[in-house]
């Protein structure tokens, strides 16, 4: 069978695993493609490569095409989200001075309490506080931003927000460049493993089902491709499903540690994929459920109320008209082309392509297409439910 060639942009994070997996595993040459899964430094790197034409798609954070749609960030062509390749995944980190000072204020450091760890964070730091995120168009950054305006330290005015590539998290924490991080694992871990930093919280905590990286690909490059577009959801969809068995945790590390992938021990990888951190050097562990999600709760669907918190966070910062941003934004997540290419395959789609985002506080049965589907808790720390202008 002559398989169709794509060349796929990534960076050096677990969360790229389903990508990874359907390119190892045969998944993508059952659909008949040829994934060429090239590595990337930086997300402006990756994006401007996807832009440019060098890549056909790309393993991107999901606020990226919801910027592109805005004119924010620079980027060049329209970028749009076929499918969302992870849920959650992130994981704030702080310095070891830091975390002394919150320690002595008498934080515990339970992982779980968003409200407790920023308020300890700000009684600890007040002002001047630096905060590394891997790019300004991320959910690393919306969830910081979220999360320490809510609690009284209005972001980003308060905050030097500082942007660090993930693998340099941990020598920007360690140069004392930044304070604190939000950052993708395994460079949470690695500064706990480098002994310079402590874990203080799951991006779950802050919003339960946070949609984190993205498929993209350019806008224009859909309507000749929507075939292969199709095929290459369905094979991410199937690795997503793999990678949700209990039984194929070991298997996987060792995909993702390979040299051409993020080249690290497996040890390291396999907290991401656990849930269970050691959160300093003196080796502290704690559990965080649904700390990584790839397929349950429909993870992979492009919800279009996702798509327009975003856009309207990102509005709300740069001035922009919020109804024709929510909009804009809206359209970027493509939860048609998602539902066409899985028809025949899932039977567990939405049959809305948006929802009150944050109502959920415990996983709920919902309509889908083939009668019922489970969803994921999806609250935000502090109650808040988003309620999207559009529902289709």
């Amino acid at each position: 069978m002559k398989l169709d060639a794509l060349k796929i942009g990534f960076i050096p994070l677990v969360d790229a695993a389903p990508l990874i997996v359907a390119a190892e595993m045969g998944l993508a040459e059952e659909e008949g493609l040829k994934l060429t899964l090239e590595k990337a430094g930086t997300w402006s790197l990756l994006r401007d490569r996807l832009c440019f034409g060098h890549v056909d798609a790309a393993h991107m954070l999901s606020p990226v095409p919801v910027a592109s749609a805005l004119g924010l960030g620079g980027a060049g062509a329209p970028l749009h989200a076929l499918s969302v390749l992870s849920v959650n995944g992130n994981v704030i980190g702080v310095s070891r001075a830091l975390a002394t000072a919150m320690r002595e204020g008498g934080h515990g450091f339970d992982f779980a309490d968003a409200h407790a760890a920023g308020t300890a964070l700000i009684r600890a730091k007040p002002r001047g506080l630096r905060i590394g995120v891997p790019f300004p168009f991320s959910m690393h950054a919306e969830l910081v931003f979220y999360w320490l305006t809510a609690l009284g330290l209005p972001a980003p005015q308060s905050v030097d927000i500082r942007t660090v590539p993930p693998p340099l998290m941990k020598d920007a924490l360690e140069a004392g460049e930044i304070d604190a991080f939000c950052v993708g694992e395994p460079w949470g871990s690695r500064s706990v493993e480098a002994g310079v930093g402590e874990l203080l919280l799951p991006g779950a905590a802050i919003w339960a089902f946070a949609p984190e990286k993205v498929i993209a690909v350019r806008a224009d490059w859909i309507a000749p491709q929507q075939d292969v577009a199709r095929r290459l959801i369905r094979a991410t969809w199937r690795a997503a499903r793999w990678l949700a068995q209990p039984g194929s945790r070991a298997l996987a590390t060792e995909l993702l540690s390979q040299e051409a992938y993020l080249h690290l021990a497996p040890e390291l990888l396999e907290p991401a994929l656990s849930g269970q951190f050691g959160i300093n050097p003196a080796g502290e562990r704690r559990l965080a459920p649904g700390f990584l999600e790839f397929f349950d709760g429909a993870a992979g669907f492009p919800w279009k109320s996702q798509a327009e918190w975003i856009a309207r966070q990102l509005a709300e910062r740069a001035k922009l008209p919020p109804e024709s941003a929510a909009e804009a934004g809206r359209s970027t997540f493509r939860s048609d082309i998602y539902r066409q290419a899985l028809s025949g395959v899932a039977h567990d789609l939405p049959s809305a392509s948006a929802k009150l985002e944050g109502a959920m506080v415990e996983p709920t049965a919902v309509g889908s297409m083939g009668g019922r589907l489970i969803l994921s808790r999806d609250t935000f720390f502090d109650g808040r439910i988003f309620e999207p202008s559009g529902t289709h």
